[in-house]
């Protein structure tokens, strides 16, 4: 079977969460809309539509984030909710810290951290789509944050200087990376001594057959370029991170009772966990 190459994987992953930019872009105002061969997305089961096909709203993002946090948010931004938890729960964000948020799509998780970290702080989102960055800076204009920016760039390759900010966090969209190790590298690269990384993201419960490892659309729809948890763990330290944690969220199974139908799963050996690791002092 013929590997798929990260140019391919780009490509798709691109063109799914820019189609699914554009169609929220088009809800308010008249943008044409390109087809697009795959819906796939990080989220729900159901990769954020109904059993219809109709395009899901905030429901999703209701059981990530609190009525408090979503009440703040443009509507826009928590009906775009792909992720697979809730990083700025985990974050332990303080007055004046910078924040770095890889993948910031709509910009929710972006707009949370800003709240957290005050108008002395400083929060950036770094994406790869054009169209999510449209929206995303859409919704900054409604939301009025003086201290969120969004910048245009890939993971693997930060257009960012060394030793920046204080925390990186990000919401199911490092398994969409064909060169994980790059992206730890760049992450270590980029926080500040001490600085923490905090990440939500999907995760293999089991071994992944090579099948599942190279489709394509499942790529785009997070699955495919998952990790397990063990190797989460291995390409942190790696790439130089100490205090790692992994864990499932809430109800998954422990490392030692991962099954291929474990609880709180997206699919069939598939659940969503969070990682934290740190740079040292």
């Amino acid at each position: 079977m013929t590997n798929r190459t990260a140019t391919e994987i780009k490509k798709a992953v691109r063109e799914s969460y820019g189609a699914r930019a554009r169609e929220q872009l088009a809800k308010t105002e008249e943008v044409p809309l390109t087809p697009t061969s795959s819906d796939s997305c990080c989220g729900p089961s159901s990769c954020g539509t109904t059993e219809t096909g109709e395009a899901a709203t905030s429901s999703w993002a209701d059981k990530l984030y609190s009525a408090e946090e979503l009440g703040t948010l443009p509507e826009e931004a928590a009906e775009m909710s792909l992720g697979c938890g809730n990083p700025t729960a985990i974050a332990e964000l303080n007055p004046g810290e910078s924040v770095l948020d890889l993948g910031s799509g709509s910009g929710l998780d972006c707009f949370l951290a800003a709240t957290q970290v005050g108008p002395k702080g400083r929060v950036v989102g770094l994406d790869m789509t054009d169209d999510m960055l449209e929206l995303a800076r859409r919704n900054l204009a409604k939301v009025s944050a003086t201290n969120v920016e969004f910048e245009k760039g890939e993971m693997e390759s930060m257009p960012l200087p060394d030793s920046t900010f204080d925390v990186i966090i990000s919401n199911c969209v490092i398994n969409l990376s064909p060169d994980k190790d790059a992206v730890f590298r760049e992450s270590f690269r980029v926080l500040k001594p001490g600085g923490r990384i905090r990440v939500s993201d999907i995760v293999w419960t089991r071994e992944p057959t090579e099948a599942e490892k190279n489709d394509v659309e499942s790529w785009a729809g997070c699955t495919a370029g998952a990790l397990q948890l063990e190797e989460y763990i291995g390409k942190l330290k790696a790439a130089g991170f100490v205090d790692i944690e992994a864990r499932f969220a809430s109800d998954a199974p422990t490392l030692d009772e991962q099954t291929p139908s474990a609880a709180g799963s997206n699919g069939p050996g598939i659940a969503s966990a969070y990682i934290s690791a740190k740079t040292p002092d």
